[in-house]
């Protein structure tokens, strides 16, 4: 029996996934390019941290002398204190804490512990900006969160957050580089963001800032509490000369993954090079009305667009903004169309996104909400949950923005 469209979405997402997942994106770079024999010192920083350290473990083994490892909370994997020496730490993500503040100490004493001789395998994923902090001067924890939360509130795409971010870091736009010492850095990245800039990912723990933001700049947009710290080191700067990267998963990766599993299942594929940016909404206005338009088949994108919250924001993230907004241009049609992120987390929830069809706004007013009132209210989740459209992948030990799915019907479907 064939998949019904909705499953064959959610089939393709995961296929996307599992292109991309961590352990295994490592395990293959390590195996195509071997790293010269060991002792190995790793650091794991990230969303995909746990999923990318197993992996380096299946190549490396007792080569790896020791390990720190810092990922999202609730996202450890104690089964990696079975094969390696390791200290694993959790923080929070979106919103960093005292808990990410205490990951930085941790990860600069890390390397200061190391002897003169030490090389360094350093996995970095997504989230790494919220999960590891060392500011300035005597900034707390306190103003670190009320600047993360103002930069998520606001709009602004990775690039721009990350930016602000690294102004007020002592570790990251390359800063991380002063506790190297010129010592040997393999660094192997897992993108989530557009161009797949190591000086991007992760802020830039160990990747040069050729665009820092000015004293005036910073002085501009940071709250009170917080100073610039000392100016980054640029790309071309001696500190980083003993720094490899390498990029080993990416958005592009698992859109040509999707595509795979569709043609598989014999549909005609659009896959798209635009990345997807700019307010969710709108943008899933947009993407519904291109899929109405398009011949039937399936059509895919990514990226990673933003939402604007209101002071208090509802149920749910970019993801489900986007497909609730799609969802109103779909209403009455065959068409299909799923948002979801490839971390499995859309915004501070458990859901990562959504499968939205013709049927899905009938169905959430049925139970009493208005979707344009969800919307506005940054509580699209809620509406999802009551249409019965939200997806859960959990964890995926991967995190490469978002993917967008369309199907547009044939005459036989």
């Amino acid at each position: 029996m064939s998949q019904s469209p909705r499953d064959a979405l959610i089939a393709m997402h995961a296929a996307a996934i599992a292109a991309v997942e961590g352990r295994a994106a490592v395990r293959q770079a390590l195996l195509t390019d071997p790293l010269p024999e060991g002792p190995w010192h790793l650091v794991a920083v990230g969303k995909a941290a746990m999923a990318m350290a197993h992996g380096a473990v299946d190549v490396l083994g007792d080569a790896i002398k020791a390990a720190r490892v810092i990922t999202r909370v609730g996202y450890a994997d104690a089964s990696l204190a079975e094969r390696i020496p390791v200290d694993i730490l959790t923080a929070p993500h979106p919103v960093p804490d005292a808990r990410s503040l205490a990951a930085g100490e941790a990860l600069v004493r890390f390397f200061d512990e190391a002897d003169e001789q030490a090389r360094f395998l350093v996995l970095i994923s997504g989230g790494s900006s919220s999960l590891v902090e060392r500011l300035a001067g005597e900034a707390d924890a306190d103003a670190l969160s009320r600047l993360n939360e103002s930069l998520l509130a606001g709009g602004l795409d990775i690039t721009q957050m990350n930016r602000i971010r690294k102004s007020v870091s002592t570790i990251k736009g390359g800063r991380l580089a002063n506790w190297l010492r010129g010592r040997t850095a393999e660094v192997l990245l897992i993108s989530d963001v557009p161009g797949d800039d190591p000086a991007v990912i992760g802020s830039g723990l160990l990747a040069g800032d050729a665009d820092p933001l000015t004293k005036a700049e910073a002085a501009a947009v940071l709250p009170a509490g917080l100073l610039p710290a000392d100016p980054p080191p640029r790309p071309d700067d001696r500190r980083l000369a003993s720094v490899k990267s390498r990029i080993v998963a990416s958005n592009a990766i698992a859109r040509a993954a999707a595509a795979q599993a569709a043609r598989k299942r014999g549909y005609r594929v659009d896959c798209r090079d635009q990345f997807l940016d700019g307010e969710a909404a709108p943008l899933g206005a947009e993407l519904a009305e291109a899929v109405l338009g398009a011949d039937p088949g399936v059509t895919i994108w990514g990226g990673e667009p933003t939402v604007t919250l209101p002071a208090e924001p509802g149920r749910g993230g970019r993801m489900q903004a986007l497909a609730l907004a799609a969802a109103q241009r779909l209403a009455a049609s065959d068409a299909l169309l799923l948002a979801a992120g490839t971390d499995g987390a859309d915004g501070p929830g458990e859901d990562a996104g959504a499968v939205v069809d013709g049927g899905t706004i009938a169905r959430g007013t049925g139970k009493g909400l208005d979707a344009r009132e969800c919307l506005q209210a940054a509580d699209a989740g809620r509406f999802l949950a009551a249409s019965g459209d939200l997806i859960q992948t959990g964890a995926t030990g991967t995190n490469v923005m978002d993917l967008v799915i369309g199907f547009t019907p044939s005459a036989r479907d």
